[in-house]
């Protein structure tokens, strides 16, 4: 199965090569499915885009590995100085000098220093004072990232999960949703899809890029939920296509979002991506908002992004 040549032509300014991933273009987090290799591993990751666009959970638990880990170190070099260099410290156990040690590498390192135990002698002073120094630059660090991603400009964008195929006017369209969930606004939203396909020929095979028509590219504001919608019409790729054929040829369907965040009066960007697997025949999605019961307001339910259901075709 291929896309009529004749008619339309792959687009060859998608950034893909002909030959590529057996899997899809994209992850389904965003990332693309490429790994790089020939580069140090400490080389090939920016450890501030890396840090700014983690999920919230795991950056603070990287915090928190990285803050136990510095200290866990330096009460090691002061356990291993010597206890007695600590002043002010109560002795008992190792566990207990330990325990002692890293707090007071804590202490040090976050230059809280309560004053209880300090240092004594000229090589655990110098520790403690590289280490004040080191948490310092730490500190300031950690603040920059917190603020980075506090200001990052966010499209705070949902999309369904999966995206249908549906009966449209005299025909057919592939769609699917998306909706803001925060009370951000955004205007002038402007969507592009593009169509990816794997076409064996032989046992070669090659990787082809279509773009594909939306009903509405653009939107001059993007408040409820956005149902973007390409009609299978004979000028679309997908015509003459069904399902069973788009998963034979591991089609993915590659879409880019941006709008204006007025706000942070810049552009933001938003993307998915969803296989021929993700793709659902003959459904269509459920509505998402209603009027409130006085008439005065419109009901947005963000839960029911992925309601569908699916027609029954006999009835027709």
């Amino acid at each position: 199965m291929a896309v009529n040549k004749e008619k339309f032509r792959p687009d060859p300014t998608t950034g893909f090569g002909s030959k590529g991933t057996e899997d899809r273009f994209y992850r389904k987090d965003g990332s693309v499915n490429v790994i790089r290799r020939g580069v140090h591993f400490l080389d090939k990751l920016s450890w501030y885009h890396t840090m700014l666009s983690m999920p919230q959970l795991r950056f603070y638990t990287v915090l928190w590995v990285v803050y136990l880990i510095v200290n866990l170190f330096f009460a090691c070099i002061y356990y291993f100085v010597g206890i007695e260099h600590l002043g002010g410290i109560q002795t008992g156990s190792p566990v207990k000098n330990f325990a002692e040690a890293f707090f007071f590498s804590a202490q040090t390192f976050t230059t809280v220093g309560y004053g209880r135990i300090s240092p004594v002698g000229f090589l655990t002073s110098a520790i403690a004072a590289f280490e004040a120094f080191f948490g310092l630059l730490c500190f300031a660090l950690a603040s920059g990232l917190f603020y980075g991603r506090f200001a990052k400009p966010r499209p705070y964008l949902y999309f369904s999960d999966i995206a249908l195929i549906t009966p449209f006017k005299v025909g057919k369209a592939l769609m699917f949703r998306t909706v803001p969930y925060k009370n951000n606004h955004l205007t002038d939203a402007e969507v592009k899809l593009t169509l990816g396909l794997r076409i064996k020929t032989g046992n070669e095979t090659k990787n082809e890029f279509y773009p594909l028509k939306a009903e509405f590219s653009k939107i001059n504001t993007l408040v409820l939920n956005w149902t973007i919608v390409h009609p299978i019409t004979e000028d679309s790729p997908l015509y003459g296509l069904s399902l069973d054929q788009l998963k034979e040829v591991k089609a993915e369907l590659l879409v880019f979002l941006k709008a204006y965040d007025e706000v942070f009066a810049n552009t933001v960007v938003a993307r998915t991506f969803y296989t021929a697997d993700e793709f659902i025949d003959n459904a269509k999605f459920k509505p998402m908002f209603r009027s409130s019961k006085s008439q005065n307001a419109t009901i947005l339910n963000i839960d029911a992004l992925n309601d569908f259901e699916l027609l029954d075709l006999k009835a027709d």
